[in-house]
């Protein structure tokens, strides 16, 4: 699997979907322990330097999706998007405070990761309705909860297609062909069995493009439901190109 962050601009606003795991991290996961990585060289290259990022969204609060939240400034974690809001729901932010009481793992993490953007005012903390909220010009925050009790993706709605963001609502394509097979990390394992077979159904109804933020190549394509399993159809090149949507 990959780590993926998302990189938006709609109507001049620029919005980032998770930040990754971040670099210099200490963490018990080998693969994502203390980091060093070009990523925000390749995000500036890219047209999205940290202090022309507007906003920030926290799909749900697991390691691998808040670590450049903030970077190392004279040896204190510093928010890396200084003029972004930071967006999540509230249910995300209250359950892995109280579950850092008692977690030393989870507590390092808020530490250097979450911590520095609530104490700067940075954290906008939202309660998100079934219907989901939209917070720019075709960017709806969605409530996918199961994986934490939180959790949300993000659905975007161009002028010619449209695209979801799992976030961890799904890790890996093989879980098309078996939605009921889950992540060690689901919080609530039956709520994000219920979640996966809901959103793959409906994507399945419509053209739209599901972004696998765990997916390695092809990360987008679309859902197919046949021969009572779904499908990932990733075969047109218009399917794999951002510009498509």
């Amino acid at each position: 699997m990959h780590v993926h962050l998302f990189a938006i601009e709609t109507n001049g606003v620029r919005i980032l979907v998770d930040t990754g795991i971040g670099n210099g991290k200490p963490r018990r996961i080998p693969d994502a322990d203390n980091l060093q990585t070009s990523l925000l060289h390749r995000l500036t290259a890219a047209g999205f330097s940290p202090d022309t990022v507007d906003l920030v969204i926290t799909t749900h609060m697991h390691v691998d999706h808040i670590g450049w939240n903030t970077h190392l400034v004279d040896s204190r974690w510093t928010p890396t998007f200084p003029n972004a809001r930071y967006l999540t729901d509230r249910r995300e932010w209250d359950y892995w405070t109280a579950t850092a009481e008692s977690d030393e793992e989870v507590a390092q993490a808020h530490r250097d990761s979450l911590r520095p953007i609530r104490d700067n005012g940075l954290y906008d903390l939202l309660d998100i309705p079934a219907a989901g909220l939209e917070v720019a010009d075709g960017v709806r925050l969605v409530p996918t909860r199961g994986h934490t009790p939180g959790h949300l993706s993000v659905k975007l709605t161009g002028a010619g297609r449209n695209a979801l963001i799992s976030g961890d609502s799904l890790h890996h394509p093989v879980q098309l062909a078996y939605p009921g097979m889950g992540s060690v990390g689901d919080v609530d394992p039956a709520e994000a069995r219920t979640t996966r077979h809901r959103l793959l159904t409906e994507l399945a109804a419509t053209d739209d493009l599901l972004l696998g933020t765990h997916f390695t190549h092809p990360t987008g394509g679309r859902i197919q439901h046949q021969d009572n399993r779904f499908q990932l159809l990733t075969d047109s090149p218009a399917l794999l190109s951002p510009a498509s949507f």
